[in-house]
């Protein structure tokens, strides 16, 4: 049976902390491939508009460029709108019959589960992985639910940190990669 990771996000930008679950998920679940998945617009930062997806996409190559085993795919952006997690787990079911699907979420999602958009049939078709900070401790699997814990290494670092140090002026040095870091400075992006 194939075991396939779905990580969705804003990505907006990428960094070294979503690499690091990246590399976490592939070791620790036995990933045979794991799936970067940009949303279009997230459904909890409704009031937000990320940056173009173009620029989010062309980081997202540069970060997992020579890595084999992790793939982007567009289908949220390309469906524009909100994005909703069961539309696009409908996508790998179907693509992957029979697959052990594994989708990675912040550990402060956990609790939120239910509400998500059809909720029940999400929980039959996808086990979560939950990608927790430092210090933070994981709530109860609300159920039907199916979670673990992604032991990793927690890293205190968020896309909007990034965006706020760019705002002001601070370096963003070994918190993205270099090609990202330069798509940022190119496109003027979170200024």
């Amino acid at each position: 049976m194939k075991r396939i990771g779905l990580f969705g996000g804003s990505f907006d930008p990428v960094h070294i902390g979503h690499l690091l679950v990246a590399q976490a998920a592939c070791e620790e679940l036995a990933l045979e491939r794991l799936f970067f998945i940009p949303a279009a617009q997230s459904p909890f930062k409704p009031a937000s508009e990320p940056a173009p997806a173009a620029a989010r996409l062309r980081m997202l190559r540069l970060a997992l460029a020579g890595k084999p085993n992790y793939e982007i795919d567009e289908q949220e952006i390309r469906r524009g709108g909100v994005s909703f997690t069961i539309d696009t787990v409908r996508d790998y079911t179907a693509r992957f019959p029979g697959a052990e699907l594994f989708y990675l979420i912040g550990a402060d999602h956990v609790p939120t589960l239910p509400k998500w958009r059809e909720a029940e049939e999400l929980a039959r078709l996808v086990q979560f992985v939950a990608i927790p900070r430092p210090g933070e401790v994981l709530a109860d699997a609300p159920a039907p639910f199916r979670v673990k814990q992604l032991g990793g290494w927690p890293l205190r670092l968020s896309s909007s940190q990034v965006r706020s140090r760019v705002k002001i002026n601070q370096t963003i040095e070994r918190l993205v990669p270099f090609g990202v870091a330069e798509v940022i400075a190119q496109n003027e992006l979170y200024c």
